[in-house]
Formats: C-alpha cells, structure tokens, sequence
C-alpha cells in the first residue's frame, strides 16, 4: 500500500518501511510522527484520490535522525561588471523518518475511467458558433 502525503510544502509517494528525508520537524530521534494531510492513497488499481485530503486518512513513522544535507554552493557571476562575483553556501535541516503504517478510515474504493462526452456536452459542442460554422464548411 502507498500513499501521497504533504509536508513540508513538498509532496511525497511513501509506502510501508520506506526511509524517507524531509523538511526539518521538530521531533527527536525515536518520536512518533503522524501525517494526517494524506492527498492519495492505494494499492495497484485501488486508488482514492481526496479532494484535496483524503478523509480519516493517516501515514504513522517513526524519527531515525535529524541531520544537516549536503553543501550547496550558489555562485553569482556578473561578466564585465569591474570582477562582480558572489559565493555563497548553504546547507538544509532534515529530519529521516521511517514509514511504519498506513492507515485509512474508509475502504478504499475502485476509481472507474473516465467516461467519454455526455449528450447534453456533445449538444453544448454543436450550438456554439466557432464549431458549428466550421462543421458546415467542412461538410460541403
């Protein structure tokens, strides 16, 4: 079973005993962290989508580490500005949290494919002008 969560103002699709490293928490290592803003979860073709959260939907981890990422170097060069050059460098906060449980108030319901254009769409399609005029002269 997967699921898209919301952290962090990223998204991540987790499953079951993943590892996985996002935005800084504030958590210790070892702590319980539940994730209630789960936007899609599922296994193979059952799937449901929220709108935009799933209802009673919730992703349980547990903290492995609270770290510090890798250097990132941001260089800043201006050509035939009298030698204008800025370096700067910057490493980002994460938190490693280990995916324990997947939970989901509801069953999870079969999502069905789309159906083709209704009746009443096809008859908004021929009244509008652009598109009645141009199936006219096509036809001649």
């Amino acid at each position: 079973m997967y699921a898209v969560i919301k952290t962090g103002g990223k998204q991540y699709r987790v499953r079951e005993g993943q590892k996985l490293k996002i935005e800084s928490l504030a958590a210790n290592v070892g702590d319980s962290v539940e994730f209630d803003q789960v936007m899609m979860i599922g296994e193979g073709a059952d799937v449901t989508v929220g709108s935009p959260l799933v209802d009673g939907a919730k992703v349980v981890g547990t903290v492995v580490a609270n770290g510090r990422g890798k250097k990132v170097t941001i260089i800043k060069f201006r050509r035939r500005k009298n030698r204008s050059k800025t370096k700067q460098g910057h490493r980002q906060n994460y938190t490693e949290v280990e995916i324990g449980k997947i939970s989901a108030k509801n069953k999870i319901a079969k999502t069905t494919a789309p159906k083709s254009a209704s009746k009443a769409e096809t008859a908004v399609k021929a009244t509008n002008p652009k598109t009645a005029t141009k199936a006219k002269t096509t036809t001649k």
